[in-house]
């Protein structure tokens, strides 16, 4: 009865945490959101500079919805409240599961965290100063006779943000490799094997996360190949700290 007792307690203060941790979470999206609605055009104008950039003269963007002017600014200001925010929302994670882990385990989580921070960032900012770049300024050129390029911002917004989630996402590739390894899901070894595999399916990802051009779709899957090396080197470091790890539990659980 009492162990009963004893777990529900647990469970309940379990669940309080969580609860706290989402909510300060919320407030830190919330409150940057705040900071930067007042920027929302600025911001806005910023993204767009890569397309403005490369537009005829004379061209500009549209509008072709009555609301757009002023509701894609405030999505996109949402959105980049959301990117500013990752770093607090995973230190939340992270105080919601460090308790429960090992001191060398907190060791090693701690640099993940961080480092999927930092990839997820770097992807951003690949695509934005690169791929943006390229990617329009090879659309413009190709564009038919007589045909005026007047992007609509909203559908600007959605591509812009695919992009942006696509190149993050994909930058997470030595964290993932870090943590297939560390679980004992696959090893290095395994991984070098299969490197041919690797190459083709990173083209084939970048086929289905970019728009269909083979300049982002390229510009994502070279990376993701660079990513995925580097993952595998990552990984072997880690698995031999796991080893150590393992070792150590097995070492006090005998004492």
């Amino acid at each position: 009865m009492t162990s009963d007792h004893s777990t529900g307690s647990s469970l309940f203060e379990h669940l309080l945490e969580l609860r706290t941790r989402l909510l300060s979470m919320v407030l830190s999206v919330l409150l940057i959101f705040i900071s930067l609605a007042y920027f929302a055009q600025d911001i806005y104008q910023y993204l767009a500079k890569p397309l403005l950039a490369v537009m005829p003269d004379g061209s500009n963007m549209i509008a072709t919805d009555v609301a757009s002017p002023f509701f894609a600014p405030f999505k996109l200001t949402l959105v980049v409240s959301i990117f500013l925010a990752m770093p607090f929302i995973l230190f939340q994670i992270w105080r919601f599961i460090a308790p429960g882990l090992y001191k060398n385990e907190k060791r090693l989580v701690a640099p993940l965290m961080a480092g999927s921070t930092l990839l997820f960032y770097g992807g951003i900012a690949f695509a934005y100063f690169v791929v943006f770049p390229l990617a329009f300024d090879f659309f413009s050129k190709f564009a038919p006779e007589g045909v005026t390029i007047a992007t609509d911002i909203s559908s600007y917004l959605d591509f812009v943000l695919k992009l942006f989630f696509a190149f993050g996402i994909a930058f997470e590739i030595p964290i993932a490799i870090i943590l297939m390894c560390w679980t004992g899901f696959t090893t290095p070894a395994k991984l070098k094997e299969k490197r041919p595999y690797v190459i083709v399916g990173v083209f084939v990802i970048g086929m289905l996360l970019t728009p269909p051009d083979v300049i982002s779709q390229t510009l994502l899957a070279i990376p993701m190949w660079i990513l995925f090396e580097l993952g595998v080197i990552l990984a072997s470091f880690y698995n031999a700290e796991s080893k150590k790890i393992k070792e150590e539990k097995e070492r006090i659980e005998n004492e």
